[in-house]
């Protein structure tokens, strides 16, 4: 039964079509009008992650769900149930995703207790969110860093919604960090001597990605990944299926001298990935690729001058010897020679202490919070 509001004109449906999905896809144009700084996905993109293709589908279930008012697309959201989480962790956590919505607590109100209601009829006793469609994709909602376009993977929110969140009855349940580095600047005295005795250690070498070796490569990433970040706070594996799907994506931009591996006697036991900020491009095509859009795309990608260091993981029995400072070394002298002038590196655990001191050494600054947000589910109280 759909949730009352205190606004009769606003009526909440779930997504049951094409048509319903099209305006699903279509509605942050609208909330977002008012926004320059926001980046228009690619509508096809978010087809694909919400596509009965898209492998994270196997293991997970979804409702989507829209908001009119006066018969117009105001809001929406989707309730997941992703059964590895809940099995790897042992809790039954669900979580809301994709959320959008103007500037009206009723709009937010009916999705947020739709989606607690769909969970709590699948045996969840918490919600967790914003997580499109999970952790390993882009979540959180803004709390600080407004004046600056996001970054690739990283989601750009009104500075209203965590009041909208919080009116709707959820709490904070962790803070993501991401730093600023001027990579245009040198390296640090303290990190370029620490590299440099790091590698005098042992049968130490740091090199790039083998694309000749795609899949080879990928199996390490997806290895070290899963093992690395194992304990992690709202950690999932990713399914090899999954790792290939989002290597595949990104592989059309990715650079090869900006993957980086840490091999002690020819193993591996560190990498870290860096991507340009096509951010920078996608913002002038509207959400629309096709035959202009992939010019232009072309035209603004050599104009990149912005990376993120979207992950880095080091296997359990080589932490602790400062590998973590041979791959920022290298990505930072990559991304002078490529000419990227700014790096953001995260996100990154509000209370992850050993990286944000990495961060910290680095002479980052945090200039972007996202925060997730949680509440109990169908009457269960944690």
């Amino acid at each position: 039964m759909p949730p009352k509001t205190a606004d009769p004109r606003i009526a909440l449906s779930p997504v049951e079509n094409d048509r319903d999905l099209d305006a699903f896809i279509d509605l942050p144009w609208r909330v977002y009008a008012d926004y320059p700084l926001w980046v228009p996905p690619l509508k096809s993109d978010i087809r694909d992650i919400l596509g009965e293709k898209n492998p994270f589908w196997k293991h997970a279930d979804r409702q989507l769900f829209l908001v009119y008012r006066d018969g117009t697309p105001v809001g929406r959201c989707a309730a997941v149930v992703d059964r590895t989480y809940v099995e790897f962790h042992e809790e039954p956590c669900g979580f809301f995703g994709f959320f959008e919505s103007i500037d009206d607590a009723d709009v937010a109100g009916a999705l947020l207790s739709a989606a607690r209601d769909w969970l709590g009829k699948r045996g969840m006793r918490l919600m967790r969110g914003p997580a499109s469609p999970s952790l390993n994709e882009e979540c959180g909602v803004l709390i600080e860093g407004f004046d600056d376009p996001p970054a690739i993977m990283m989601p750009y929110t009104p500075p209203y919604y965590p009041a909208l969140l919080e009116r709707a009855g959820l709490r904070k349940s962790k803070d993501l960090l991401s730093y600023h580095i001027s990579t245009a600047s040198p390296i640090p005295v303290r990190i370029e001597n620490l590299a440099k005795r790091i590698g005098r250690k042992g049968n130490i070498t740091v090199r790039c990605m083998r694309k000749n070796k795609w899949d080879e490569e990928l199996n390490i990433v997806r290895d070290i990944y899963n093992e690395a970040w194992e304990k992690n706070w709202g950690f999932t594996p990713m399914t090899g299926e999954e790792l290939d799907a989002m290597a595949e994506k990104l592989k059309p931009i990715l650079h090869a001298d900006a993957v980086y591996f840490v091999e002690v006697a020819g193993r591996v036991a560190a990498f870290s990935i860096m991507l340009p900020d096509i951010n920078q491009a996608l913002k002038h095509l509207d959400g629309k690729l096709g035959i202009l859009g992939t010019l232009k795309f072309l035209y603004y990608f050599r104009k990149i001058d912005r990376l993120r260091l979207i992950t880095l993981g080091v296997r359990k029995d080589y932490r602790n010897r400062g590998f973590e400072v041979l791959l920022y070394r290298e990505s930072w002298l990559t991304s002078r020679r490529k000419g990227w002038k700014d790096a953001e590196l995260g996100w990154i655990l509000e209370d992850n202490e050993p990286m944000n001191r990495g961060m910290r050494a680095l002479e980052g600054r945090v200039y972007k919070k996202h925060r997730i947000y949680e509440d109990d589910v169908a009457g269960f109280s944690s």
